[in-house]
């Protein structure tokens, strides 16, 4: 082997050795992940540059950049507006409930999915559940609206044809939670059993058999084979479910709140678009839409270090 070959080959050792070459050696793969990074680039990352705003007297004609510091002068202001916790009171009491009640709801459904026996009836009652996903909050917060109506909504035509007074649900503050949760336990109810079925359909069919021979009953089969193969996929879905606890639902609360419930129904979202957009302080709703998001980051971290220290399953 002469010089030049000798150079040659470590070059391509040295290039074999590099990050970029599991890139290279992959390049179709790459190619078809460009858009996503470009995507999430784009529309995700690269507007943070805009969240120094909260730190930051906001001029519409001076720019984010020309714009005067303040400091931490916004977040002190948040911190003692009463208003402000509030809000924050409503974010985390709605958002439990919504785990409360909506975390177990997908895999309560799955199960019971799962025993069914009949393939067409299981994929209809499957395809009937996941449409209310598809619908954004606009049209079912119109439809809710005439369904849950004092006048003329059948709730409260059963309700007058028994001899009970009329609930207004969206207007009465003690009612106003329970419409929130609800709705949205049933609008994400059968979307969210795509992932539990998709796992159980990996159990293998012969732990039933040895079960069933055991002298296992159905409810025993369940509760002793399924539940459990389904810890690791239900302990990553609690992760995230926990980060999502004060990422409360913007479309939701916004098209279907009013003045009346803003006690009992204004979360950080709805507060910070009126901050930001209604009355125009740019600055001071950035600094409330970090403070929900740096408290999201802590959970999701929190969370996930519980799940691995219980049972060794976790998003890392």
């Amino acid at each position: 082997m002469n010089v030049s070959e000798q150079e040659q080959s470590l070059l391509y050792r040295t290039w074999k050795k590099s990050f970029l070459y599991p890139y290279w050696k992959n390049k179709y793969l790459t190619i078809l992940l460009l858009p996503t990074l470009l995507f999430f680039a784009l529309f995700h990352y690269g507007p943070l540059y805009g969240l120094q705003i909260a730190f930051k007297e906001y001029n519409f004609f001076d720019g984010i950049w020309g714009s005067a510091w303040v400091g931490m002068q916004h977040f002190e202001r948040l911190f003692e507006m009463q208003s402000f916790w509030e809000v924050f009171r409503n974010t985390i009491i709605i958002s439990f409930y919504k785990f409360l009640f909506g975390f177990p709801a997908p895999i309560i459904f799955a199960l019971l999915l799962n025993e069914l026996r009949h393939a067409i009836f299981k994929r209809v009652v499957q395809t009937i559940s996941y449409f209310p996903h598809f619908v954004s909050w606009v049209i079912l917060a119109g439809i809710f609206t005439v369904f849950l109506s004092p006048s003329m909504g059948p709730i409260n035509i059963v309700l007058k044809a028994i001899g009970l007074d009329p609930i207004y649900f969206l207007a009465d503050t003690s009612w106003f939670r329970t419409v929130l949760v609800s709705t949205e336990v049933w609008k994400d109810l059968g979307w969210g059993t795509i992932i539990y079925l998709a796992a159980l359909s990996g159990v293998n069919t012969e732990l039933y058999e040895v079960a069933k021979v055991d002298g296992a009953n159905r409810f025993q089969r369940v509760w002793h084979v399924t539940l459990p193969a389904l810890v690791p996929v239900i302990t990553i879905m609690m992760v995230l479910s926990i980060g999502k606890l004060i990422n409360d639902d913007f479309d939701q609360v916004f098209n279907l709140y009013n003045p009346a419930v803003y006690s009992v129904g204004d979360v950080l979202s709805t507060y910070t678009y009126r901050q930001g957009l209604v009355e125009m302080q740019y600055s001071f709703a950035t600094a409330v839409g970090l403070f929900k998001n740096l408290i999201a980051l802590v959970m999701v971290l929190s969370a996930n270090w519980v799940a691995n220290r219980l049972n060794n399953y976790g998003l890392w």
